[in-house]
């Protein structure tokens, strides 16, 4: 005959399984998807984790181009078999914030684990449980294609401990809430350093040169400290809140890898926010470094004088001032003064669009010179151009021309 439990005890037992039971995170905690969204958008992971001109948001497959060769960015939509539906937390987090595979093995810092450590564990865990209302979407991804030795990921032990600290941002108690927000953003999940710091010949940032520009994937990416003749010095924080809330400002618009970041992240945050990264970026001193002027009777000038008032100064003006929000201000341009012309003779030769945002919709573009002119005449209208006015930087040569025509003539953007 079975015994009969008593009704306390069955209740007893059944409040027990409920306390005990592991917590589930809520797929209807609205407040934490869109922190986690917002996240996501200070994260800029949409730039990586999606291909251009796809609808499949997050399904990876864009390929990252690296000093060393191309790796493919991962599938981070829920899907069960090739995304990330079947991780846990504490794997998503190890990933993000340290930089380590599911696996165990170590990711290449094409993923910025570097600067997402600054994260909190919590900051993290709100990006899981945004990318888990998205659809999943079946795309297999092999993310290293990377030559021999560098596809041995044992190596990344080495580097890690070499340039990786991990860590959650730790706010400065001499600076102010603002600064401190525009730290964390730049430094953790807006990863500025990623593209903006130069780096040593294994891909490390080099701390002592934090944020004054560096070369990658065919570009120049700007000095972005206070700097007055290369950075952000003649800007004032509404010239870099307008810039990266639409796009343009006063002085130059976005072109080029910038355009995307502006699209996909900086353009969708908030103004404390945007207010919070012109205070940071402000406060970074310069190397503040000078260069003579050319004079103007020297003949790349006298040549590219002549080659800018025919075939510029219709957009730039004779003053080369340009139109505000329109057509950027060479006289006032620091991607003109720039120690690397990298990026300005990219343009001359192949030519630029502008980014379209909401606040700033026109897009205006500059059409390509590089049939038109040859290196030399191109090396001549730079010189003028980053020397004339206020301007003084090195002049350009012909063989860099050459240089940069070759590389770009192999890149299909």
């Amino acid at each position: 005959m079975r015994k009969r439990v008593p009704l306390a005890l069955a209740w007893f037992g059944l409040l027990v399984a409920i306390v005990s039971r592991p917590a589930i995170a809520d797929p209807q905690d609205f407040p934490q998807i869109e922190r986690g969204r917002y996240l996501a958008v200070l994260s800029d992971c949409a730039s990586c984790h999606t291909v251009p001109g796809s609808n499949q948001q997050f399904s990876g497959g864009r390929s990252i181009e690296t000093p060393f060769g191309n790796i493919v960015a991962p599938n981070i939509t829920p899907d069960a078999e090739t995304g990330i539906g079947t991780w846990s937390d504490d794997q998503f987090e190890a990933a993000v914030r340290k930089g380590i595979r599911r696996d165990g093995s170590r990711l290449y810092p094409a993923m910025p684990y570097n600067a997402y450590t600054k994260m909190s564990r919590d900051d993290v865990l709100a990006i899981r449980a945004y990318l888990n209302t998205l659809t999943p979407v079946r795309n297999a991804v092999v993310a290293n294609t990377l030559p021999f030795p560098f596809n041995i990921r044992a190596a990344m032990r080495a580097w890690d401990a070499l340039y990786f600290t991990e860590g959650e941002y730790r706010p400065e108690p001499n600076q102010s809430t603002e600064w401190n927000r525009g730290a964390f953003l730049v430094t953790g999940p807006g990863h500025c350093g990623a593209c903006h710091t130069p780096k040593t010949f294994l891909g490390g940032d080099k701390t002592d040169q934090f944020l004054r520009g560096s070369y990658l994937q065919g570009w120049s990416a700007l000095d972005i400290t206070n700097d007055s003749r290369l950075g952000l010095g003649r800007w004032s924080k509404e010239d870099i809140v307008a810039y990266l809330r639409s796009g343009h400002n006063r002085i130059t618009a976005a072109t080029a890898p910038m355009s995307e970041v502006i699209a996909l992240s900086t353009s969708h945050m908030t103004d404390p926010d945007l207010n919070a990264i012109a205070t940071y970026l402000k406060s970074l001193p310069g190397k503040n470094d000078g260069t003579a002027q050319l004079a103007a009777n020297a003949p790349p000038m006298v040549a590219g004088a002549a080659i800018y008032r025919d075939q510029c100064s219709a957009c730039h003006g004779l003053d080369g001032k340009g139109v505000a929000e329109l057509f950027p201000s060479l006289a006032e341009s620091s991607l003109v003064r720039s120690d690397d012309p990298t990026t300005a003779i990219r343009i001359v030769l192949r030519g630029a669009r502008s980014v379209g945002t909401d606040a700033q919709p026109t897009a205006p573009g500059m059409p390509s010179y590089g049939r038109q002119l040859d290196d030399a005449e191109i090396a001549a209208v730079l010189t003028y151009v980053r020397n004339n006015s206020a301007n003084t930087a090195s002049a350009v040569t012909a063989d860099q021309v050459a240089k940069v025509r070759h590389d770009t003539a192999t890149r299909p953007d």
